[in-house]
């Protein structure tokens, strides 16, 4: 079993080097969250600073002024300790005892120790440690160590809930294929082009696993909710790319001219810069279930409500806003959050359109019906728009007057 074991340890090191390398390309931007993070710890007993040598407040605010972030070590200081404390967490939790995770324990042996032992594994004594480092270290590894602190804080949700909707969003969207594909790109292409990549597919599982939270609440078993969702994604990830237009088009083709531009193979490009179209996949999934309509026919909804009204432009300018502290942070979520709702209320009106023979045709009919609503929103969206680079102000304002045309 030695090479085996040593290949596990050796794979350990890289995904754990790779998420330190990732974190690293972001962090002077993130400095606020992870001082955060650190003062959540130090309040718990978790994390002594001063022992382990991270910046006192004075020195966070310092770097602040000179947009730095946290170095290398540091940031793999906090990456530990936020393990150890999502373990403990996890180990305290009945997750260690759902029958999804048991395949962790199979996983964390040689395959002659699995085969061999194949009844006494799932009977281990530290069965259940071992599934919460396992479970640790994958999420941790791929969302970086803030993750689930904020997403405390943003939804009320506990670690372990947290945790199966990561795993529920990992395994809807395959992303282990895709991490794979981008992983066999080392030294093929620059490492900050595959950073970048690996940053894209953490941005769309957490915005996934937010929607879990919200819209599921308790209901969060992993495997009934792969099995029902699955098929609904597959079908949206195969075509996410057509009928878009707008913002939405022109962001997914400058994503796919600076991929293949960087050496990335053509298939794969396609698939990362899909990925910000997939972001409400599970709001137009739930459509097509409640509606009884195709998803393709729904996405297809959905993308042109985001061209004809703007929404697309929204959604942009509240994703680039910037954010300073933790504060700024939530109050970003929850525009985005309210945003994406309200593009969703929109997109099931247009579908419950009377009077369209074709899909296609109810975007235009519903907009027609309502012409005097729509044209009190172009007037609010046209002078936003006129002001340059929007502010929380000026988008808190927009996503009230989307809420009203959603109401109305």
């Amino acid at each position: 079993m030695t090479e085996e074991v040593a290949a596990l340890v050796l794979r350990n090191n890289y995904l754990q080097s790779q998420a330190i390398s990732v974190l690293e390309q972001r962090a002077p931007e993130r400095l606020s969250e992870y001082q955060s993070l650190i003062r959540t710890l130090e309040r718990g007993g978790h994390l002594n600073r001063a022992i382990e040598f991270l910046p006192s407040d004075d020195e966070f605010a310092e770097r602040r002024k000179q947009r730095l972030g946290l170095s290398r070590p540091e940031l793999a200081v906090v990456l530990a300790y936020s393990k150890i404390w999502l373990s403990n967490h996890l180990l305290d939790s009945d997750l260690p005892d759902d029958p999804y995770f048991a395949s962790e324990v199979q996983r964390y042996f040689p395959s002659p120790a699995r085969k061999r032992y194949s009844r006494e594994i799932p009977r281990h004594r530290l069965r259940r440690e071992i599934i919460a480092t396992a479970t640790t270290n994958s999420l941790v590894n791929r969302m970086g160590p803030v993750f689930v602190a904020r997403a405390q804080e943003d939804t009320g949700a506990d670690p372990a809930a947290i945790a199966r909707a990561y795993s529920i969003a990992r395994e809807i969207f395959s992303m282990r294929s895709l991490w794979a594909d981008i992983e066999s790109l080392d030294n093929t292409v620059n490492a900050k082009l595959q950073y970048a990549m690996l940053y894209q597919t953490g941005r769309l599982l957490r915005h996934t696993s937010y929607w879990l939270l919200r819209e599921r609440g308790d209901d969060l078993h992993v495997e009934n909710a792969v099995r029902e969702l699955r098929a609904g994604i597959g079908q949206l990830t195969d075509g996410a790319d057509l009928d878009i237009g707008g913002e939405a088009r022109a962001q997914y083709e400058a994503t796919m001219a600076g991929l293949t531009g960087g050496g990335v193979p053509e298939k794969l490009a396609r698939r990362v810069a899909r990925l910000a179209l997939l972001e409400p996949a599970l709001d137009i999934v739930a459509l097509s279930r409640d509606e009884r309509v195709p998803v393709a026919d729904v996405a297809r909804v959905y993308f042109e409500l985001g061209v004809t009204l703007g929404l697309d432009w929204l959604h942009g300018e509240i994703d680039r806003l910037a954010v300073d502290g933790p504060w700024q942070a939530s109050a970003r979520t929850s525009l985005r959050d309210a945003a994406m709702r309200a593009h969703r209320e929109l997109t099931q009106q247009a579908l419950r359109t009377r009077g369209a023979t074709r899909v296609s045709e109810r975007v235009a009919r519903w907009s027609a019906q309502r012409a005097e609503a729509h044209a009190g929103w172009k007037r609010t969206l046209t002078e936003m728009r006129a002001t340059g680079a929007a502010d929380f102000a000026t988008l808190t304002v927009g996503v009230d007057a989307v809420r009203n045309l959603a109401d109305g």
